[in-house]
């Protein structure tokens, strides 16, 4: 739970009690974060939120944030609940917003309506829409948090982190065979995973606010990276690291609906110009000592363009770079149940440790079977030294 969590207001004292919730908050708060989930693929780059007005076991009203400049969860439900809404309960999947954003604040909107007390997983991470659970408790509404607020945070990684610390969440998409190899000798790769596992990976691309790749995979595969579900409303910003501009400007990642970002070092060459005739956008980052960019740097730069969520397709070198410089929060990794040989190119290119002790190591959060593949995702493990 939060740091809040578990605690409530005595309104005599002014300080904090200690409460418990009951499973029938439980229940409503579960069915918000479903709400919550329907906005997955559409709300970028806002938090996915949910909100559910209930009196008891009744449910009155429903509703979830669907995309940036729509109503907010909170506002969908009251709608929904009406006139019942009045001495209600409302649950939301995140604390309501005390200021005027592309909307008005939800706080507002939950006052007027009358409601009698408020339960929310998480305090915001915003700094510019903190304070919604103070304003409710000061206009004398019963406010309590932290009930699911592992499962709340869990829907909104990029978000959180972006907020606390300045860069998205990052994750690396790897297709590989059964012995970690993801192409031939030759390069070639199409289609080391099956069907099933390409198409569950566009499920993640399209919850992503940026699809990243690399120009080693655009000059060899040219990917059109967007994504390709029927009925998708929203295409990811598409970017392409290419500190020396050697993007072809006929690329299919430039030739796709939505936008596409060059990140480069390199200077006023005419590629740009060509780039640019081609509707590209174009910034300059500072290159790293190795080659390439600062990583780093290009997480940044993306988070100030308000990106949660990166979602990686790349090769092995990219890949291996992302992982050494520790700036990877999930590896997801389709294996294919066929072996490539020692010839074949490797999942990530990373220099070898010393000793094991020194391996760069995992801790597997999921195994699924998609089609004939498995699906794996899995964290970097934190360091003893540092998990305290």
């Amino acid at each position: 739970m939060d740091a809040d969590a578990g605690h409530g207001i005595n309104a005599m004292t002014d300080t904090p009690l200690p409460y418990s919730f009951t499973m029938e908050d439980e229940v409503h708060m579960r069915h918000a974060l479903g709400l919550a989930e329907l906005g997955l693929n559409t709300t970028d780059p806002n938090p996915r939120v949910g909100c559910v007005l209930a009196r008891g076991a009744e449910v009155l009203g429903e509703g979830w944030h669907e995309r940036a400049g729509g109503p907010h969860a909170e506002v969908r439900a009251l709608q929904d609940a009406g006139e019942a809404a009045r001495g209600a309960t409302a649950y939301v999947t995140l604390e309501p917003c005390a200021a005027h954003g592309r909307t008005p604040p939800c706080v507002g909107a939950l006052l007027a309506a009358g409601v009698g007390r408020v339960v929310f997983a998480g305090a915001d991470p915003n700094p510019r829409m903190v304070g919604g659970g103070e304003a409710l408790r000061a206009a004398g509404v019963l406010v309590q948090s932290g009930l699911l607020a592992v499962e709340a945070r869990a829907l909104n990684p990029g978000f959180y982190k972006r907020h606390a610390g300045g860069l998205p969440w990052v994750r690396v998409k790897l297709g590989a065979s059964l012995d970690g190899r993801i192409a031939l000798a030759g390069g070639e790769s199409r289609w080391i995973t099956s069907p099933e596992a390409r198409a569950d990976a566009q499920l993640w691309r399209a919850r992503s606010s940026v699809i990243l790749t690399g120009i080693g995979t655009v000059l060899a595969d040219d990917p059109a990276l967007n994504v390709r579900i029927e009925g998708a409303s929203r295409q990811p910003r598409r970017v392409l690291l290419d500190s020396a501009l050697r993007a072809p400007p006929g690329a299919r990642m430039f030739a796709r609906e939505g936008e596409a970002l060059v990140l480069t070092a390199a200077g006023d060459v005419p590629a740009r110009a060509a780039l640019a005739a081609r509707g590209v956008l174009l910034h300059s980052l500072p290159p790293a000592p190795g080659g390439g960019l600062e990583l780093r740097a290009v997480l940044g730069y993306l988070a100030s363009l308000d990106a949660n969520e990166v979602w990686v397709e790349a090769g092995a070198r990219l890949a291996g770079a992302f992982l050494a410089a520790g700036l990877v929060d999930e590896l997801v990794l389709y294996v294919a149940p066929s072996l490539l040989g020692v010839q074949a190119r490797p999942l990530a290119e990373l220099d070898s440790p010393a000793g094991l002790a020194d391996r760069l190591q995992l801790e597997y959060r999921s195994v699924e079977r998609i089609g004939p593949d498995l699906r794996i995702i899995a964290v970097p493990r934190v360091p003893a030294a540092q998990a305290g």
